[in-house]
């Protein structure tokens, strides 16, 4: 098929692209500034801030799996993404607000709750109302303009410090309004296809002979996603390298602009070609992108090398995030895609959380160097993973949902 019989994207795919460009805007202004306001301000350790985000995104991670499967319970999406998008943006006031270490946590908790109520039932309605020619596509356009929201967020963060002499607590404030346009985009602009009724029984996704109902392909393409989390802790560590080698408070947030940015280059083009050519190959590009990312942070001695590092691990995400959504898809039937994104992540927000709290204590116990270099070393051992690991279901071409 050439490039003039391909479908276009549809517009609810563009509407959840806008939703995750402002809320990430929102989220990524605040995580710019909340490593180092955890340190300065509140006086965590590197092992605290590491458990927090650690559990943060474990919980976002380990909630998609009960909010995916009622998506595929209910056949709709649309209210549980709007339920997700709207309890993270009733959480951004809590983060100026904050006094200590236990609000940042609670903000934290709350809003990952946001993240992981909405992420399965979107990425579950993205797989429903993509064309299958041009699903990579799909994915991957999502992810980019989540991730331009990326950039904009610190990028708005680093004038909002400027202007008001390092003040984060003031800069905090400004996340609460692209919070807010998320919730009116999700109501007017997106749409979804209608669901055949018919009568169904809630089936928890944990329970033994359901799970015995996803193929071997998707277990295993889990099990990849597992260990390659495992060599993934908190963006927050890439903040905290920075201010140990001596960057201002205020151009702290330029540390997220240049991962982002990188992320947003390579998100949509990573995408598009995983519709063309095995996306293992494309993952473990990521997975060698990511060592070298981890080598460079852990021997930097510099902000300049520092950043390098960051873009490194900006091109890995790129490389990866979105690939590992489109593998899921195209292994699962379309009544089960929920849950089967659900159970995804699931298993990966374990690993999140133990891949954090590691890399806090190393970071506290033995140096910041040690921390990246572990980090390599399991990037390593995931890329022998992939290696060793047998194409999943090469035919799919042919949608096992439709």
């Amino acid at each position: 098929m050439n490039k003039r019989q391909l479908p276009a994207i549809p517009g609810t795919i563009w509407t959840l692209g806008y939703v995750s460009l402002f809320m990430d805007l929102s989220s990524e202004l605040v995580h710019s500034i909340l490593p180092v306001f955890m340190l300065t301000v509140l006086g965590a350790n590197a092992l605290t801030i590491g458990l927090i985000e650690g559990i943060a995104e474990a919980t976002a991670l380990i909630v998609k799996i009960f909010s995916g499967a009622l998506s595929d319970f209910f056949s709709r999406r649309k209210w549980l993404i709007l339920a997700g998008y709207g309890l993270a943006a009733l959480t951004k006031p809590l983060f100026p607000l904050a006094g200590s270490v236990e609000t940042v946590f609670a903000a934290r908790f709350l809003d990952r709750i946001g993240k992981g109520m909405r992420g399965a039932p979107r990425d579950a309605l993205i797989a429903d109302v993509a064309p299958l020619t041009i699903r990579g596509a799909c994915f991957g356009l999502r992810q980019s303009m989540d991730t331009v929201g990326a950039v904009f967020g610190p990028l708005f963060a680093i004038v909002l410090l400027y202007f008001y002499h390092g003040d984060m607590k003031t800069a905090l404030w400004f996340a609460v309004v692209p919070a807010a346009i998320t919730i009116i985009l999700i109501v007017f602009g997106v749409k979804e296809p209608t669901a055949k009724a018919r009568p169904r029984q809630f089936r928890s996704p944990l329970r033994l002979a359901f799970l015995k109902t996803f193929s071997g392909a998707y277990w295993r393409i889990v099990l990849i996603g597992a260990v390659f989390t495992l060599t993934r802790f908190s963006e927050a560590f890439l903040v905290l390298r920075a201010e140990e080698l001596g960057l201002s408070v205020t151009w702290i947030p330029l540390v997220m602009v240049v991962m982002s940015l990188f992320y947003a280059l390579s998100a949509y083009p990573a995408g598009v070609l995983s519709d063309h050519v095995r996306k293992e190959y494309l993952l473990a590009t990521g997975l060698v992108l990511l060592a070298l990312a981890d080598l460079v942070l852990a021997r930097a001695n510099s902000i300049l090398v520092v950043l390098c590092g960051v873009a490194l691990w900006g091109l890995h995400m790129g490389f990866t995030q979105g690939i590992l959504a489109t593998m899921i898809a195209n292994a699962t039937p379309r009544e089960l895609k929920g849950t089967a994104f659900g159970l995804f992540n699931f298993v990966t927000g374990l690993f999140m959380l133990l891949a954090s709290v590691i890399a806090g204590w190393l970071w506290d116990n033995y140096g910041s160097g040690m921390t990246f270099l572990a980090g390599a070393a399991f990037s390593v051992l995931a890329l022998m993973l992939l290696i060793f690991h047998k194409n999943p279901e090469r035919a799919t071409a042919q949608d096992p949902g439709t």
